[in-house]
């Protein structure tokens, strides 16, 4: 570790040893000075210690007597994040290009065989050959029914002939990480029944595009999202109606929150979209009068997603209602079983407007294309998909 006299040299800032941290907050205290306290910052799907030098050293002055007040100041650096300048907007397009290029390579390459792993492989190389700090998190590969758990990690399992796999993935680039979602056919085709969600996933993703501006509230996008879906969940015979309920297996007060008990939860079970930058769910969107909204600065994701498995049925209480739910969508959870789709993209405010800044293909016929089309190691026929994902 360096001293401070070293980092000083290297950094140009002015720094004092930490054994004088005490020495100079008492002399703050004593000239009235108020503190403020910041929680550790931790990276995505990490803990914190509660024994790290800062949460220690602020424990240790509330302990004395008298106890001087300590203000946290964890919201108003949470907005300073929310807020990205332009010099983080351009790291996170240059993120958000590195995992759309990876991406798309990595779904040319994929055939039935390949290993979760290795495709995981695949997606990680071509972050870092492309100069990517690492990935952002840990990299999400799900074949088959592993699709339909929704942050499955990459394992050995096998991406079989008319499989789908899903891929969530993000190339960080100078600390500022992307996350990007992209499901794909094992085949190179998508059957009947993997198209029909794949193309809902997509319309409730576009429609939540076309409301997404400067002001607009999220919940508002969440909502109309949610509506596609189950609007679409209704017509493939997966919930009895768009606005069916049923007896979650989520604590839940149906009475005070009706949507929270409704039939299209089981299969679309999370929220629309999070903010992105140091950590990829970073804090984004001000509060308006309608919950969070939309404002330059902003860099968030839109990522609606429906899991269709048979053992969500068996997640549910024995209840009178869910044994009736069951008994009518049980011939149609049966035909769609083991098909999971999230599709994800990125998307940066300016004063100019939205700009979505993830690329890779994610149009049915695109992606279709993108895996049937001539390579350098030579020319690749789908396989026929089978009607449902194994």
């Amino acid at each position: 570790a360096e001293d401070s006299s070293a980092l000083a040299a290297r950094t140009g800032l002015a720094l004092r040893p930490l054994a004088s941290l005490q020495a100079a907050v008492d002399s703050l205290l004593a000239a009235g000075a108020a503190l403020h306290t910041l929680r550790d910052v931790r990276p995505y799907g990490g803990t914190i210690d509660s024994l790290t030098r800062g949460a220690a050293f602020a424990a240790a002055l509330g302990r004395r007597t008298p106890a001087p007040v300590l203000r946290s100041a964890d919201a108003q650096l949470d907005s300073l994040r929310a807020r990205k300048s332009d010099a983080e907007l351009a790291m996170l397009r240059r993120a958000a290009d590195v995992t759309s290029a990876a991406l798309r390579e990595t779904i040319a390459r994929i055939r039935p065989g390949m290993r979760e792993y290795e495709i995981q492989a695949s997606i990680e190389h071509g972050f870092r050959s492309r100069g990517a700090d690492r990935p952002g998190f840990a990299t999400n590969v799900s074949a088959g029914r592993n699709a339909t758990v929704v942050h499955h990690r990459a394992s050995d399992d096998v991406a079989e002939s008319g499989a789908l796999v899903l891929m969530d993935v993000g190339a960080a680039w100078q600390g500022y990480t992307a996350d990007i979602t992209r499901t794909v056919p094992a085949s190179g085709r998508f059957s009947p029944q993997q198209r029909a969600v794949y193309q809902l996933v997509r319309d409730a993703q576009a429609a939540a595009e076309r409301l997404a501006r400067p002001g607009a509230s999220m919940r508002d996008l969440s909502d109309t999202a949610r509506a596609v879906i189950a609007r679409g969940l209704a017509r493939m015979g997966l919930i009895e109606s768009a606005d069916a309920s049923f007896d979650p297996p989520w604590v839940a007060s149906c009475a005070a929150a009706p949507a929270a008990c409704r039939q299209s939860n089981l299969f679309y079970s999370h929220g629309l979209g999070h903010g992105i930058g140091l950590e990829v769910h970073d804090p984004a969107f001000a509060a308006g009068p309608n919950g969070p909204s939309i404002a330059p600065g902003d860099a968030f994701t839109i990522e609606p997603g429906v899991y269709v498995s048979r053992q969500r049925l068996e997640l549910l209480p024995d209840t009178p209602r869910n044994r009736a739910f069951v008994a009518r969508v049980r011939e149609a959870v049966a035909r769609y079983h083991g098909i999971g789709v999230r599709i994800e993209d990125d998307f940066v405010v300016t004063a100019r407007g939205i700009e979505r800044i993830s690329t890779t293909p994610r149009e049915v016929d695109e992606i279709e294309r993108l895996m049937v089309t001539d390579r350098a190691d030579g020319h690749r026929e789908a396989a026929p998909a089978t009607a449902n994902a194994p």
